[in-house]
């Protein structure tokens, strides 16, 4: 493993890293948390993730790679075949930077481990492919959801069959309880599904438990 959390790398330091990710045939786990790394940084990645066969887990949470750094990661995605866990929540993707990402599980088959800002894209993604999907673990924390995205991802949970473990802390899922349930319900596969602090309004909490 290599870390340089917290080492406020910058632009050149991110893409002299990008460059040396294309060459390097050891390294497995690569941690580039908050370390303001921005769109053209996370291009720069995305290129060397096209080229690396090596490397298993890429975590970039806290930096600013925007739209422009999601869109080339979901490209990156289509195309890598040894990344098994990718961490990209806090990097202010939007939706034209999440949907992409989604969209691109349906092509991935080796990413098991997905922690990502976006709610209603990746369900979609997940009803699509529901028996193809290699994604085990999906973290949702900390990211402004809300009733309709719960709504969906309850729906995808009642049809996906390869998830383990969903993580949605920390989220106003307000009236999704009684969809939750109906999912868990149907869903053969999960065995964790982490609801702290997701603010359900008091009627939905009954049909939860």
């Amino acid at each position: 493993m290599r870390s340089f959390c917290h080492n406020e790398l910058g632009s050149e330091g991110g893409k002299a890293l990008a460059v040396a990710l294309c060459k390097n045939t050891k390294l497995k786990d690569l941690n580039l948390r908050y370390n303001g790394l921005g769109a053209e940084e996370g291009k720069a990645l995305a290129n060397a993730l096209c080229k690396n066969s090596t490397l298993t887990s890429l975590k970039l949470n806290g930096n600013e790679l925007g739209a422009g750094g999601g869109k080339a990661l979901a490209d990156a995605l289509c195309k890598n075949t040894t990344l098994t866990s990718l961490t990209l929540i806090g990097n202010e993707l939007g939706s034209e930077g999440r949907k992409p990402l989604a969209d691109a599980l349906c092509k991935n088959t080796t990413l098991i481990s997905l922690i990502l800002e976006s709610g209603k894209a990746l369900a979609d993604a997940l009803c699509k492919n529901i028996t193809q999907t290699s994604l085990t673990l999906i973290g949702l924390y900390i990211n402004g959801l809300e009733s309709e995205d719960g709504k969906a991802l309850a729906n995808a949970l009642g049809k996906n069959i390869s998830l383990k473990v969903l993580d949605l802390r920390y989220n106003k899922l307000g009236t999704v309880g009684k969809a939750l349930a109906d999912a868990l319900n149907k869903n053969i596969s999960l065995k964790d599904l982490d609801l702290d602090m997701i603010y359900l309004e008091q009627k939905e909490k009954a049909l939860t438990l």
